[in-house]
């Protein structure tokens, strides 16, 4: 297929669901409305505009179109060993959340030779945030509102799809999803209206589907989910989504038989917890860490060594006026490590305290060993925030080792107070490293990550109450201000940057127009693959940076490419489905806003 015919199916596309007449919850990334005074008169959009989750399904449940012969039946001895196998069995591809493989078929000699072998149109016209999971030539993917299908990995043929009929939840931040994760012969789902769903991996059937009552907290309407979630030892890892809601975020783990709840985290510290002294000051805030958010939006890492379940918490809430919530908030804005057999706090590492920007810690946590002060190699996790720092720390003890220099523009209101009086940010809670998972390569001992460039105007518009009170309304999310897009400052821009991670410094970094999503992909053919906005996947030089091949794929590519092998073949898939966060931007440059096409390629077959 040549690349202008490629382009004409990417770019055309199926209808979506259709929107429902019940309100819920809202659009934006962390209430940043598009700012219509700024980003010119097609921007009608807002932060707190209502949509609907899956009110019109014409046809919700399960179907099944081809039979699943493969094994799908994952255990926990394939998935511990993930790292030799020829699938793509994690959300990380391992546990350790590298995405790091080392095949070597595709490679920096002969990649500019890679074309596509299949393309699925799933029919879903919404952004596609998620990394797919592939099983012995099954592919597994999951595209907005939670529709997971099921395609032969070579061919593209559909095997099968289950499309939910959502309920009623307070949304927070779009309509899309980052995966599934499959193991013991189910596919798990956790959805936007709260709900974990376990289906049949073979026929797509719904086996179980949690009860809020044992597996959300009071109210659960404030409760929702984006993240993957992740199987270890027989209990499926799930965080909640929407700190923009007086929500009091949690990691838990349910059981993979039942779905029941079996042990819960909660991302901010009780008074008789360690941190449980940053809520509050003695006179105002006791209560603040009931209601005080800390999203976990990605899927965990998990040191199986050790023991111990890494990941990112977001930020606190309310949001901008932290008035109610005096001291520096723990456990939100942090790098936290938990005992893998019972939930229990080991230690957390605090980027941002006391945070009024929404600078969330979004993106997975990555393992590796590195090199610390004093030359010692030890065992270390890295996050990338929305401050725009790549943060190491010994993943034993949570001591910073080092962080990179700023991936992205500093502005001079940088963590400045936010008042009444609007103030231009960038950093902001669209910018840095959003929720964009990165890679790390053992070859190069380069961490690879995407980020944002991009302005928002900050300012406080509403007195809100000490604290939250159960029981009464709210009405749009509980922030006290807003953070709308600013487009006259500078356009929104993107990098992708290489950090040394034996040093913090930053080795390569490639500046895209448009604000980069999507994800990171290292091989040990000495390439990292990445997409951008604008429609281009790309294999880049993993040690220079240097550009090696470009496909062009009409959509933005802002879903993160994985990499499997069938019979000695090797192949990359990716998304190109649009990127929630640049509609408007999208709109401008005369693009598609969204896309529904999933790519897979390959070497051509030697003749």
């Amino acid at each position: 297929m040549t690349a202008l015919a490629l382009c004409a199916a990417l770019c055309g596309s199926a209808s979506g669901q259709g929107a429902g007449k019940e309100p819920v919850g809202s659009a934006g990334e962390a209430a940043g409305a598009t700012n219509a005074a700024t980003a010119g008169g097609s921007a009608k959009t807002s932060g707190l505009n209502p949509v609907a989750l899956g009110q019109v399904v014409a046809n919700p449940g399960s179907f099944q179109m081809q039979p699943v012969t493969q094994k799908v039946d994952i255990t926990d001895a394939m998935m511990l060993g993930a790292d030799g196998s020829d699938d793509w069995l994690l959300h990380g591809r391992t546990y350790d959340n590298q995405r790091y493989s080392p095949f070597t078929q595709i490679n920096k000699a002969n990649v500019a030779q890679l074309r596509p072998t299949a393309i699925i149109q799933t029919g879903i016209t919404k952004t596609m945030e998620a990394t797919p999971i592939e099983v012995d030539g099954v592919l597994y993917i999951e595209m907005g509102d939670n529709n997971v299908q099921a395609y032969d990995a070579i061919t593209g043929k559909q095997l099968w799809a289950y499309s939910p009929k959502l309920g009623y939840s307070n949304l927070c931040c779009g309509q899309q999803a980052r995966g599934v994760a499959v193991a013991y012969g189910k596919v798990f789902v956790a959805q936007l209206d709260g709900h974990v769903v376990a289906l049949d991996a073979r026929t797509g059937k719904q086996l179980w589907k949690t009860d809020h009552a044992n597996a959300l907290p009071a109210p659960a309407y404030f409760y929702s989910f984006t993240m993957a979630p992740l199987v270890y030892d027989g209990l499926v890892l799930v965080g909640n989504a929407g700190a923009e809601w007086p929500t009091r975020g949690f990691l838990e783990a349910l059981d993979v038989n039942t779905g029941k709840l079996v042990w819960r985290f909660s991302t901010t510290a009780a008074p008789d917890q360690p941190g449980g002294d940053t809520w509050g000051d003695g006179t105002r805030g006791s209560d603040s860490w009931k209601y005080g958010g800390g999203s976990v939006w990605n899927t965990p890492a998990i040191d199986v060594k050790n023991g111990l379940i890494l990941f990112a918490v977001g930020n606190p809430n309310p949001d901008l006026d932290g008035t109610s919530r005096p001291g520096d908030n723990a456990y939100t804005d942090s790098i936290v490590a938990i005992d893998a057999r019972n939930g229990k706090l080991k230690w957390w590492y605090q980027q941002v305290a006391h945070d009024v920007w929404d600078y969330d810690a979004a993106a997975p946590v990555v393992l590796f060993d590195t090199v610390d002060e004093t030359g010692k190699t030890v065992p270390a996790a890295a996050q990338a925030g929305k401050v725009g720092n790549l943060f190491i720390v010994n993943r034993l003890t949570g001591k910073l080792i080092r962080k990179s220099p700023p991936l992205v523009d500093i502005g001079e209101n940088f963590m400045k107070p936010v008042t009444k009086e609007t103030m231009t940010l960038y950093p902001a809670n669209k910018g840095g490293v959003v929720w964009q998972p990165g890679a790390w390569s053992p070859q190069t001992r380069y961490f690879y990550t995407m980020a944002v460039n991009e302005a928002h105007d900050f300012f406080l518009n509403k007195a809100l109450p000490d604290v939250y009170k159960p029981g009464t309304p709210i009405v749009g999310q509980y922030t006290g201000g807003n953070m709308p897009t600013n487009l006259d400052v500078f356009p929104p821009s993107g990098t992708f940057s290489a950090v040394d991670t034996d040093t913090g410094k930053i080795a390569w970094q490639y500046k895209s127009s448009r604000p980069m999503y999507g994800g990171a992909l290292a091989t040990a053919g000495g390439i990292v693959f990445a997409g951008e906005m604008t429609g281009d996947f790309i294999a880049f030089d993993a040690k220079s940076g240097e550009k090696l091949w470009t496909f062009p794929m009409g959509a933005g590519v802002c879903t993160p490419p994985i990499t499997y092998r069938i019979k000695g073949v090797q192949y990359i898939a990716v998304g190109a489905t649009g990127c929630h966060g640049g509609e408007i931007l999208m709109h401008r440059d005369g693009r598609p806003v969204f896309g529904d096409v999933f790519a897979i390629f390959a070497l051509p077959e030697k003749k």
